[in-house]
């Protein structure tokens, strides 16, 4: 039998087959994934990565692996699964698929029963001595989503555990997860490697700071990554900084935003090079939702993997923090494919998830949601606070095709009629959904929301539309399956930014990273006539001054070596609404990223930094990190 599986993944199964009655198959770690992809967007609350069947209407390939099984005979089968579409109170299971072992297809469907994470019974079969092939076969293309396969000897067994921490547990045990290895000590260590955690550690790297970056997907850059499409925005190098932010020229992602910079700076040559660009690759003034190569994610990762003082790790996940009083002294992560655990020492650490993970786990201060407008003053803000946040965005985008296409009818999609739905071939950043959910734990929810907009909407364009002849060789060419948030929780800092600082032009010491973007907020968009909770958004977006933000923003209040880069720093709400994009972003990280060479130079603390050394800073800052000059791609 031909093998499928990565040496990992195949000696992970191993262990766990050899001298357990017991088996248990992580999907996430089948050796040949096909059409499935990696979700681990839900990892905290459902403590797992799954494969996800994201075929956009078209069954996708199988995704393959093998086992070994030290006695041939009888085994009952479980499989964690959910019927996803029935947490809207809907009917029809549109996550379909099978299991097929050794090549054979069990009687059961899968993905058709629980609306919440839980075991499916897939009765009893026979298995082998030796190798065993099992797949997973996709029956719709639309959102099959399988996290484990578990088999035991026990016929009459009832079905496995499904508390997460139980699981967690059951799974440690029978994938043969033992102790954290080592993955080294470092001077930083940045979690999250969106375009804030890569300038971070770049900005440190060059400073002469060993340090880890730590990246749950396997591309880096987040939002401005081909997984999710959002494009740069934001001006850099703003006087008297005018160095930083000279590193997102490396960081890669050419969008037709840097025009508008150019002609703002009047540089004429950076203006004509640019033009030039746009000239010769047009489809790279798609900004949102644009074509993978926009993106450029080979940039990035050639970016950091050229640094000799940054050791890059993908597909980890960090799970935990391990703290002294108040500091963190390591984190531990997952590998998302094969569950093995990576300890990581650390002097300093940086927050770059955007959702704050790090800091949450190491018990920093945070808020999430709207402040009150008695708490904070501020003219924007609610009387009463409350749980609203900017939502997350699922874009996509439709081609013309050389034939006609057909797509599926979505009984348990949102549902659109000639008035309410959206004629159109790309949905940007105003796809927007879950403004009033919590972007961290309903996350999956928000997401899948999304995607019932997309294919509701996108079915009756092709089916029912009065104009439905202009759709008919259109077919959806790209739909992001993770989600791109705007915001969740923010960490608090020794400095919490208002919106009247913003608006008053207040001048603290330590000002240093450039804010330029609108104060852009977004809200909720309804439709009259879609029963649905709202999938747009609307943006209020209100303009300011030029406004630096102080370095106090950016690490932790009670967290003594904790720095923070992204949406995550010290702001309030509606604050956030002009630091949260992602060339600003940049410049956060170059800025943590040279506080922490002078951490690890003077022996002191982020804070310590602020009240002895800022001056030292600033000098770092008008130097800057970034290599000078700007070249063709």
């Amino acid at each position: 039998m031909k093998r499928v599986l990565n040496a990992l993944a195949f000696a992970a199964i191993l262990v766990a087959c050899q001298g357990n009655p017991d088996i248990m198959i992580e999907a996430e770690s089948f050796g040949e994934k096909g059409g499935w992809v990696i979700d681990n967007q839900s990892d905290v609350t459902m403590g797992s990565p799954y494969l996800l069947a994201h075929g956009m209407g078209i069954p996708v390939a199988d995704a393959k692996t093998v086992f070994e099984v030290g006695k041939a005979g009888d085994y009952r089968i479980w499989v964690r699964t959910r019927d996803w579409v029935k947490s809207f109170g809907k009917a029809g299971s549109p996550g379909r698929f099978e299991i097929l072992l050794n090549g054979n297809a069990l009687s059961a469907t899968f993905g058709t029963e629980s609306a919440d994470w839980d075991w499916q019974d897939g009765g009893v079969v026979t298995l082998v001595e030796g190798e065993n092939e099992i797949a997973l076969h996709d029956l719709t293309g639309f959102e099959g989503r399988c996290d484990v396969i578990y088999l035991t000897r026990d016929l009459e067994a009832v079905a496995p555990v499904n508390d997460v921490p139980a699981l967690d547990k059951l799974r440690h045990k029978l994938l043969g997860i033992g102790k954290p290895e080592d993955g080294g000590t470092y001077d930083l260590v940045v979690v999250g490697g969106g375009v804030g955690g890569i300038c971070s550690a770049v900005s440190a790297a060059r400073l002469g700071c060993k340090v880890a970056l730590i990246q749950n997907r396997p591309l880096l850059g987040g939002n401005n990554s081909s997984e999710i499409r959002v494009g740069m925005t934001g001006f850099v190098r703003r006087p008297p900084y005018t160095n930083l932010g000279a590193m997102m020229d490396e960081v890669g992602g050419v969008q037709s935003y840097l025009l508008r910079e150019a002609k703002n700076d009047g540089d004429t040559a950076r203006l004509k090079v640019l033009q030039t660009i746009m000239d010769k690759y047009p489809e790279k003034m798609q900004s949102n939702a644009g074509p993978a190569g926009n993106y450029e994610d080979d940039k990035k990762m050639n970016l950091v993997k050229g640094e000799k003082n940054i050791t890059l790790f993908l597909n980890t996940e960090v799970i935990k923090a391990k703290m002294s009083g108040n500091k963190i002294k390591a984190v531990i992560g997952k590998d998302i494919e094969t569950g093995k655990e990576t300890i990581f020492k650390g002097a300093l650490f940086a927050d770059c998830t955007g959702d704050g993970n790090l800091g949450f786990m190491a018990g920093a201060d945070f808020r999430m949601g709207r402040e009150s407008k008695a708490e904070t003053g501020e003219p924007t803000a609610p009387e009463v606070a409350d749980d609203l946040t900017m939502g997350t965005s699922v874009m996509w985008y439709a081609e013309a095709k050389p034939e006609e296409s057909s797509f599926p009818e979505c009984p348990w999609a949102i549902q659109f009629n000639d008035n309410t739905c959206q004629p159109m071939l790309r949905g940007n950043w105003d796809w927007e959904s879950g403004l009033n959910n919590d972007q961290i734990t309903e996350i999956e929810y928000i997401r899948d929301h999304a995607l019932r907009a997309v294919y509701g909407n996108w079915s009756y364009l092709k089916n029912h539309y009065s104009g439905k002849e202009e759709y008919a060789d259109k077919a959806l060419e790209w739909v992001a399956y993770i989600g791109g948030k705007r915001e969740s929780r923010r960490l608090l800092g020794d400095v919490i930014l208002k919106e009247q600082d913003v608006r008053d032009q207040v001048e603290y010491d330590d000002a240093v990273v450039a804010t330029t973007w609108g104060m852009d907020l977004h809200y909720p968009k309804p439709i009259e006539g879609v029963d649905d909770e709202p999938f747009l958004a609307i943006s209020i977006n209100a303009g300011h001054q030029e406004y630096f933000v102080p370095y106090r923003c950016l690490y932790s209040r009670n967290i003594d070596n904790l720095f923070m880069a992204g949406r995550d720093i010290s702001v309030t709400h509606v604050v956030l609404g002009t630091v949260r994009v992602s060339r600003t972003i940049g410049m956060m990280g170059e800025v943590v990223g040279s506080a922490a060479s002078l951490c690890k130079q003077h022996n002191t603390t982020p804070r310590g930094v602020y009240e002895s050394y800022l001056p030292e800073l600033k000098e770092l800052l008008l130097k800057g990190t970034g290599k000078k000059g700007f070249d063709m791609p």
